[in-house]
């Protein structure tokens, strides 16, 4: 058996109450940094006002931190943010959240070994050849271990935090509140309905048991696909904590760009948005998480590795069509096809009006470009994103369009917009156009 590493770790809070007095010290801090930044301001002749007293590093550096240490849906919320509002967001605060991405810090040696007695009962260690206590990966939800089997299985142990599924809700809203009261969120910012879409994929990335049956479901949907890769769900080692797969290496999709060519990272967003085609289209199944950590890429064998299937949504065959169809009106500049194929998702009610309807489609119209451009689309040189962020809030703040898109919508935009933002960070060129071609009518 391997040693317990020397990582640093920090105990998750398993009480809702003990949960809350870290909120509740949170807040207590920031507004302890503001008073003291105020003084040094001040002191310097200057008159200091709210917002530079509030993101100053160290009060940025608290919130990340708490966030961090309490996992679950309060570093849920963090990386929401940091992924979903972009430029909405002051620079400090969007460059520290980010860390909330990737940067959990894993649970101690005591608290894990608790979980797997609890879990597996007295003797599980001998069952396996090795066991590495260091955390391959640790994220919002739980922490990933290496271990061999006695068998000769390479498992990847995902290990759900303690107390996570249980505080979902509170965690959320007292999360929420303290953003609002604290002004690190502009008021103008109506992230509500960001909120329930964390509760309900965290309820979902919770359920190890439902997550396992998408591994099982992936892997037949996509067993004549030679480019894709994933790991297999192994139920003797899977508990309701801990879910058990097959060990998948590879490197993080993020990191790729000063590693592969620029063909393979045309390959590799090639690879990623074809498979949202599917999933859309045919499948009717979205995974729709677009964390970067979610993707690897083996470089020798080029396989991209899909690694995590607990925010995995079944779509309509209604909303499905929908989309085709909105996509299709788009490059056939076709307004009135859109608009209906908008209807039939869900975004137009009786009172939403006209200039309004235009808004929307105008900025569908903008996240289409990518499949309306003949030939690659250099996603590298683009600033859709940023375009698409800054209509976005046009429309919620200066067409006053507070009517909120249904929860399919919501979901798929967030997975479009977060491949739309890697394929950006691999500076990848894609001939998106024709990636849709199969599926026009």
């Amino acid at each position: 058996m391997a040693d317990s590493g020397k990582n640093k770790s920090a105990s998750v809070p398993t009480h809702r109450l003990s949960r809350f007095a870290k909120l509740g010290s949170l807040a207590t801090g920031v507004a302890g940094g503001m008073l003291a930044e105020g003084a040094r301001q001040l002191a310097k002749g200057n008159r200091p006002n709210t917002r530079d007293m509030l993101l100053t590093p160290a009060n940025a550096k608290r919130v990340a931190d708490q966030l961090a240490q309490l996992r679950g849906a309060a570093m849920k919320v963090g990386q929401l943010l940091s992924m979903d509002t972009g430029d909405l967001l002051p620079e400090e605060l969007t460059q520290i959240l980010s860390r909330l991405r990737s940067d959990a810090k894993p649970m101690p040696f005591s608290q894990l070994t608790k979980i797997l007695h609890d879990n597996w009962g007295d003797g599980w260690n001998k069952s396996f050849k090795q066991f590495s206590f260091d955390p391959v990966a640790a994220a919002s939800i739980g922490q990933v271990h290496s271990a061999y089997t006695k068998d000769g299985r390479h498992l990847a142990l995902k290990i759900q935090y303690p107390g996570v599924r249980e505080s979902i809700s509170s965690d959320v809203d007292n999360v929420a509140t303290l953003l609002r009261v604290s002004g690190l969120i502009p008021k103008e910012v109506d992230f509500k309905p960001l909120l329930e879409e964390a509760k309900i994929q965290l309820q979902l990335e919770a359920d190890y048991a439902l997550e396992g049956k998408w591994i099982k479901t992936y892997t037949t949907l996509l067993e004549n696909e030679t480019d894709y890769e994933l790991p297999e769900y192994h139920p003797d080692y899977s508990t309701e904590n801990i879910l058990a797969m097959s060990f998948v290496g590879g490197d993080p999709v993020e990191t790729l760009g000063q590693k592969i060519s620029q063909e393979q990272r045309n390959r590799v967003v090639s690879l990623l948005m074809s498979l949202l085609f599917k999933e859309i289209f045919e499948f009717k199944l979205v995974q729709t998480d677009p964390n970067f950590a979610n993707y690897q890429y083996d470089i020798e064998s080029e396989k991209l590795i899909l690694l995590d299937f607990g925010a995995t949504r079944e779509y309509s065959d209604k909303i499905s069509s929908a989309y085709r169809a909105l996509m299709q009106g788009a490059i056939e500049k076709n307004r009135d096809a859109m608009e209906q194929a908008a209807t039939d998702i869900g975004f137009f009610q009786e009172f939403i009006q006209q200039p309004q309807r235009e808004a929307v489609l105008d900025l569908f119209e903008t996240a289409c470009e990518p499949l309306t451009f003949k030939g690659e689309y250099d996603f590298g040189t683009s600033n859709l994103a940023k375009r698409i962020r800054e209509s976005g809030m046009a429309l919620s703040t200066q067409q006053d369009y507070w009517h909120t898109p249904p929860a399919d919508a919501l979901f798929l935009h967030r997975k479009l917009a977060g491949l739309y933002l890697l394929a950006a960070k691999l500076k990848a060129r894609v001939n998106m156009h024709q990636l849709f071609l199969p599926y026009i009518h």
